[in-house]
This record gives C-alpha cells, structure tokens and sequence, in this order.
C-alpha cells in the first residue's frame, strides 16, 4: 500500500511519544499516513515506579517499553539513535560521556539529515523550544530537529549522503508540541493553595512549571483524538516504569476520558503561523483542506 504521507515525529525519551503526541500518531497511522519515529535515548535516567520492583537494566526495559507502544501507535518506523540519556542539569547523568547532551550538535544534526532524506517526511513533529518543561534533552532534540528541518534540503549541505541515495529533501511543515495554556494558569494557582511549589513540581521536584508557563507558545494547531484515544491509553500503559497507566488508573467514563484527554496542540512553527489565521485542525494540508467549516473558528490561544 503506498502512504498518503509521511509524518517524522522526533524525541528524546521512551514515553515522551505516549505522553506527548500518541494520539495524533495513531490517528494518522490509522488513515494510512507513514508514521515514523525518532528517540535520542533508551532513558536510562529515569526514576523507575517503586510499584514494578527492582530494575536491573532500566535502558534496556524502556526500550522495550518504547517498541511496545510503537506497535499499539502502529508506527511504520522506529528508529533509536543510541545516546544516553542525560537527565537533568546538575545530575551524574548529565557528566556522562554518552549522554545525549554531550553529543557534537553537527553529528546529531548530521543523522537527522540522514533520516529525513531517507524517509522523506511531509510533516515533522518535535519539542517546543523549551522542551515541553526544560528537560535539557528535549532541549537539544529541538534544536537539532530545527537545524535539520533546513540543511536537509540543502545540497551543500552533508553531501556525503548522496552516495548512500539519500538526496536533498526539505519537509512542508514543521510543528512543535505545546501545553494549552487556558487550564495552565489555572492549574498553577490550585496547586499553590494546595500547598504545592509550582517551580518544584514532579517526582523529583525538578520541574519548574511556572518557567514552563512563561516559555509557551501558542496552540495553532488542536487535533482531536477521540477516535483512537483508547489506543494512546494502551501506550501510555507500555510504559510501566514511569507511571504509564495513569490515565486508565482513575476509571473515569469513557466520555468523561474523551472530554479530558481528546485533543492533542501544537504550535506550527514553520510555515509560520501568521496573526489572525483560524486556528487548524490537521497536520497535513490536503486534510485541513477537507475539514469541515466548523473546524475553522476558533482562534490560537
């Protein structure tokens, strides 16, 4: 069967699809688009659930992890570079060597070339320049997403590709994954009177959502998962050792679940989003194209 298209979404964690983007990467799987998949890491810095016991390999078990939920998504694609990863700033994990953080950026932006000219994607898919919550990794997977989104149509550009097949290709779109910010502010006011430190929030207390809530950008993009919102549930459950069933452990009513968790936002940073335009509600052109006039009034918040 030839794809529709091609989608590129590129992270730097195990689970940072499931709990990011899953739903919009099985809603284009499952209309025949060719869904690919980048991970920097096998996220051996993270903290595993206490609920799963001793871990003796993290790295290996969230790859694992990971494959399980590319297979629920119905990717096409699954493609590791191998890093690791580099945890937060200040950590053990961030002097490490390997870490992803360490990585010459040109020899990052390098293998992305490589992958977009093979792949050839429409779309690309990546971390907002904060990266989502400032975890360095996502950071630098931005940043080097950013930079091989344009040399990867360049022909000066890497030419010791093109003895390997994979010529200049440049993708139409590229979109950044963003929190709505409407229930945001909201949210940090409720956990301030509940006593929590928003600048101090997570597992490990590293997460400053206020910092987060400054770097925002905005929704230009809202795409609307409730016809696969039970298969981003199932992948977000693959990944037992970060918490994934989280969603599934409140035993909500499947309309309440849709309400909650229906839709997924980005910000669509290339082609730029201009002022003014209605606020989309498909990644790929010819889709939104086809939307019906009501997906069209609203505006970017």
């Amino acid at each position: 069967m030839i794809a529709r298209g091609t989608l590129l979404a590129a992270f730097a964690h195990p689970d940072d699809e499931s709990f990011g983007p899953a739903g919009t990467l099985a809603l284009y799987a499952s209309r025949g688009y060719a869904v690919h998949l980048i991970c920097a890491t096998r996220g051996e810095a993270g903290t595993p659930d206490p609920r799963i016991g001793p871990v003796g390999d993290l790295g290996a078990l969230r790859e694992e992890e990971l494959r399980c939920a590319a297979r629920i998504l119905g990717l096409q694609g699954l493609h590791l570079l191998g890093y690791r990863d580099s945890g937060m700033p200040g950590s053990p994990d961030a002097a490490h060597p390997q870490a992803f953080i360490r990585a010459p950026l040109e020899e990052v932006v390098g293998r992305l070339v490589a992958l977009i000219r093979e792949l050839r994607p429409d779309v690309v898919v990546t971390f907002d320049p904060y990266g989502g919550y400032g975890h360095p990794d996502h950071i630098r997977m931005h940043r080097a997403m950013v930079e091989a989104f344009h040399r990867a149509g360049d022909p000066t550009a890497f030419p010791k590709h093109f003895a390997r097949g994979l010529l200049p290709h440049r993708p139409a779109r590229l979109y950044y994954t963003v929190f709505p910010l409407r229930p945001l502010r909201p949210l940090l006011a409720l956990l301030r009177l509940l006593g929590y430190d928003p600048q101090r929030f997570g597992r490990n207390r590293d997460i400053d959502l206020e910092a987060a809530l400054r770097a925002a950008l905005p929704v230009t993009t809202r795409i609307d998962i409730r016809a696969v919102l039970d298969r981003k549930e199932q992948a977000m459950a693959c990944h037992r050792s970060q918490g994934g069933g989280w969603m599934r452990s409140f035993r909500l009513p499947r309309f309440l679940r849709r309400r909650l968790w229906g839709f997924e936002t980005f910000h669509r940073a290339i082609p730029p989003f201009r002022p003014g335009e209605p606020i989309e509600r498909e990644l790929f052109p010819e889709q939104a194209s086809s939307s019906p006039a009501w997906f069209t009034r609203s505006r970017p918040r």
